[in-house]
């Protein structure tokens, strides 16, 4: 029972681990990638640069952001500058910040679809463990017997654990949705879902390789499940399915 309950901590430490800096990048990303007006130090002009989103969003991930220029207005033909307006454009409001243009759908999540997603992975997740299912399975590779899983049922903790694995990795799946920028919808949630499903599959697999074979089949089968099905509520509903909160006047 420990063993199970040691697993499910190190999921969700792990869903954290990834999910943070996830989250970083991505809003790190969105802040930097949008063009922005500085003034040439050469030509005393008003010019359009773009900042290396990228580089600057995992550079920021060791410490400070480092900045360099991605492209300018004047290039190709003075892509050999000193890039001396660089500090102007780390410090600059991007374009579309100052004009007021944001891409709501893509940037915005939608918690009803999210929760939706959770309790679906949770509920799976029953069923999989159930009678029906693994369930045989599952106590002979842990090694426990009816009694034993009787009292397992009745903690708190294991619920409470993979109740908030699976609403973290719905939240996950949802910040990483609007990087498939190529698809929309349902394959537009999947992918992000398979996504974090595997950076998690490879943050977690040398610690969890020491359980046996048989109980590791059945959860990593289970997290593909889970994880599919949670892409397609989040890219299906995102957008069309909204919990409307009233504005304070």
């Amino acid at each position: 029972m420990l063993v199970l309950i040691g697993f499910l901590l190190l999921l969700c430490g792990s869903a954290v681990l990834v999910f943070l800096p996830a989250l970083w990048v991505r809003q790190a990303h969105h802040g930097y990638a949008s063009p922005r007006t500085v003034i040439c130090p050469e030509t005393r002009s008003p010019v359009g640069v773009t900042l290396d989103a990228t580089h600057a969003a995992l550079t920021g991930l060791r410490g400070k952001p480092k900045f360099r220029i991605a492209d300018c207005t004047r290039w190709p033909e003075h892509i050999r500058c000193a890039q001396a307006c660089l500090p102007q454009a780390a410090l600059a409001e991007n374009d579309a910040q100052r004009d007021g243009r944001k891409c709501e759908f893509a940037r915005k999540i939608y918690h009803l679809p999210v929760l939706l997603a959770a309790f679906a992975a949770w509920y799976v997740g029953m069923l999989w463990h159930s009678q029906f299912l693994f369930r045989g399975a599952w106590m002979a590779a842990l090694g426990i017997s009816t009694p034993q899983l009787k009292q397992l049922v009745s903690w708190y903790s294991p619920h409470f654990l993979s109740a908030a694995a699976c609403l973290l990795f719905a939240y996950g799946a949802a910040w990483l949705r609007n990087w498939f920028v190529r698809l929309q919808g349902i394959w537009q949630g999947i992918a992000s879902s398979l996504t974090l499903w595997a950076a998690l599959l490879i943050a977690t697999l040398p610690s969890s390789w020491v359980l046996p074979r048989t109980l590791l089949l059945i959860e990593l089968s289970y997290a593909l499940v889970g994880a599919i099905i949670v892409g397609t509520i989040v890219g299906g509903l995102s957008g069309k399915l909204i919990w409307n909160v009233p504005e304070s006047k």
